[in-house]
């Protein structure tokens, strides 16, 4: 069984729970609200099983957890996927949007991934897949407080590794780049303008973004079953990096590093 906290139903992460009830996997998605519940357990109803959950209500999460083991058996992956990009220039982005920020996508992942563990631990099996992102290890402008979160998330997934092998306990940080996703669009949050010295180095940057929401180079339907296949690997790596921008991004981030320490 396959457990998939999302946030947004029409996001990469349902697209990974449709693929994996086509190859035949019981598959608990978590959703935001009722219509989208409905629809997704109307995919498979003896195998697609629907619950409404926000992540930044970390009480919920663990009742929820226990719930579906009980009820529906042993959970063997979980993909913690829930998670939007905020976007903004540090200087003009509030505070509060950057807290807001981290308990989506950190700290509501942290919290999934604690409920599940004694679960995953009393049985000495399981695999955690954390969605990171690229973002996680490389930057681009205008996007500080989501390739932060990011990073904090591909710390804690490279940090849980080394905690859970010794019980058979697999944790991947899947990176993707640029999908057809929505993430550029409707899960993206835009803090507004208002500082004119970012107008010409940040203004391109944000128009760029918009017109190619829906439009990236990766296809999030060859991710899934990317995905489907690590789940399948018998020693899974650490890290998976999916899409051709990803390669190249950290390809030229690593190279400047080991520039970088040379000098």
């Amino acid at each position: 069984m396959i457990a998939g906290p999302n946030i947004s139903a029409s996001s990469g992460e349902a697209i990974t729970c449709r693929e994996a009830l086509k190859a035949g996997h019981r598959v608990v998605e978590t959703l935001r609200n009722q219509q989208a519940k409905d629809e997704f357990e109307a995919l498979a109803p003896d195998r697609s099983f629907g619950h409404i959950l926000d992540v930044t209500h970390f009480a919920a999460i663990a009742p929820l957890v226990n719930a579906v083991e009980q009820e529906l058996g042993a959970v063997d992956v979980l993909v913690n996927n829930a998670g939007y990009c905020h976007e903004g220039t540090m200087e003009e982005s509030p505070l509060t949007d950057a807290i807001h920020q981290f308990e989506v996508n950190v700290f509501g992942a942290v919290a999934v991934i604690k409920a599940f563990l004694p679960y995953f631990r009393a049985r000495r099996a399981g695999h955690i897949l954390n969605v990171t992102s690229m973002g996680g290890f490389i930057t681009l402008p205008g996007i500080s407080y989501y390739c932060g979160s990011k990073f904090a998330l591909q710390g804690i997934s490279e940090t849980l590794t080394k905690e859970l092998k010794p019980f058979n306990i697999a944790v991947t940080a899947i990176q993707p780049g640029a999908f057809r996703t929505d993430w550029a669009g409707r899960s993206m949050v835009r803090s507004a303008r208002s500082i004119s010295d970012y107008d010409q180095s940040f203004g391109p940057i944000r128009e760029t973004r918009e017109k190619r929401s829906g439009h990236q180079p990766g296809d999030p339907i060859k991710a899934a079953k990317a995905i489907l296949q690590l789940i399948n690997t018998p020693e899974p790596p650490a890290f998976l990096l999916l899409g051709s921008d990803a390669l190249m991004y950290v390809r030229e981030k690593l190279q400047q590093m080991n520039s970088d320490i040379d000098a």
